[in-house]
């Protein structure tokens, strides 16, 4: 028998950081850092989002060489042993390239290991080098996906399966072991601008993660109408569909010295890690700041203009999570962990507050 896992009530609105551990040549020096000093400032980011009293840590998978992290169960198993009470969440696993038995069983393990804090956001992933690492074929990214999402969902609910697909061997009378400490594993699908994949994650009940990068939000209101409905159609109740926002930014005490400081890290991070090599990311300036404006989609500013963007997100989407990317590009540790503070101190208890008065909650975490 599973326990149920009581942590304490879950605030209105919860706020959160995510890494890919990008590991890119300092814009400034041209130097870069080890993997090993880059996992090790990886797990003491999430010691300090959860002291500083976030809600959740996400890690991305990648298999490149300027990435770090390509097993992230491990990393999150590393993270649990240092953390007390944040969530413990993929951003995202790559589901059409990994056996969803490996995937359930690895984040049971991390949910046993962190008393019951482990998620899972899986997608279908913004690159391709892990289809011909393990040996799956481009043409079938779509139905690979769809396949694994339909068998994870079935292993979260049962231990003994019997299933069988295309792309796998079958499961006759399979124990699935171990079983997490939670009821059940929450999942999320992590979406783009894909009308289709919204719609499937409100069919299935799972949460939609949106990852909105760059531009005007304003588009992304379909896709949280979409997946709405497309929820309540299946039978799911309006509790149980969640939506995330994740996004690319920074923070700090003024909006001239957070532009100043996170220009050319993003710049860099831009270049470095684009799937077109050749095709410079080319932006001036006065262009970046308006990219952070308060009515477009990149986080960056004092604590006042990231609370201002938030509250607008939320008359769009009606989220309950924002995600944030903080160290990308080579920004110095000492800079993300002083944009972690401010994200808790001085932007979350705001955000919570004002959007607890437009609901009329009672639940304010103190």
């Amino acid at each position: 028998m599973n326990k149920e896992v009581n942590q304490g009530a879950t605030p209105e609105f919860e706020f959160g950081i995510y890494t890919l551990g990008d590991i890119v040549p300092d814009c400034h020096t041209g130097q870069k850092i080890s993997p090993k000093q880059r996992l090790d400032e990886v797990i003491a980011a999430a010691k300090l989002a959860d002291e500083a009293g976030l809600d959740v840590f996400g890690v991305g998978e990648h298999h490149r060489l300027d990435f770090v992290i390509s097993s992230v169960p491990v990393v999150l198993a590393a993270i649990s042993q240092v953390t007390r009470r944040i969530k413990l969440t993929s951003a995202t696993t790559v589901l059409s390239t990994i056996d969803p038995v490996r995937v359930f069983e690895d984040f049971a393990t991390l949910d046993l290991l962190s008393d019951g804090r482990a998620e899972i956001m899986s997608g279908r992933g913004a690159f391709v080098e892990s289809f011909p690492l393990f040996g799956y074929e481009l043409e079938d990214y779509h139905r690979l996906f769809e396949e694994n999402i339909h068998l994870l969902l079935e292993l979260n609910q049962h231990e003994v399966m019997n299933w069988s697909g295309s792309f796998r061997s079958a499961l006759k009378n399979a124990e699935i072991a171990p079983r997490p400490l939670q009821h059940k594993l929450p999942l999320w699908i992590g979406v783009g601008g894909s009308p289709e994949s919204a719609e499937k994650a409100g069919t299935l009940g799972t949460g939609m993660a949106i990852a909105i990068l760059n531009g005007d939000p304003w588009p992304f209101r379909a896709l949280a109408e979409t997946y709405r409905r497309a929820g309540l159609e299946a039978g799911h109740s309006a509790d149980a569909l969640k939506i995330a926002v994740t996004s690319h930014g920074y923070i700090a005490k003024t909006p001239q010295q957070a532009l100043d400081e996170y220009y050319p890290y993003y710049c860099s991070y831009r270049n470095s890690i684009s799937p077109k090599p050749g095709q410079e990311y080319r932006v001036t300036r006065s262009e970046f700041a308006g990219a952070a404006a308060p009515d477009n989609t990149l986080a960056v500013g004092s604590p006042e203009q990231i609370i201002e963007k938030i509250l607008y997100q939320y008359e769009l989407f009606g989220h309950s999570r924002f995600m944030i990317q903080l160290d990308i590009g080579g920004l110095p540790f000492s800079k993300v962990a002083a944009a972690i503070e401010l994200l808790a101190t001085e932007v979350a208890p705001v955000v919570r507050r004002e959007i607890a008065a437009r609901t009329g909650s009672t639940s304010i975490p103190q």
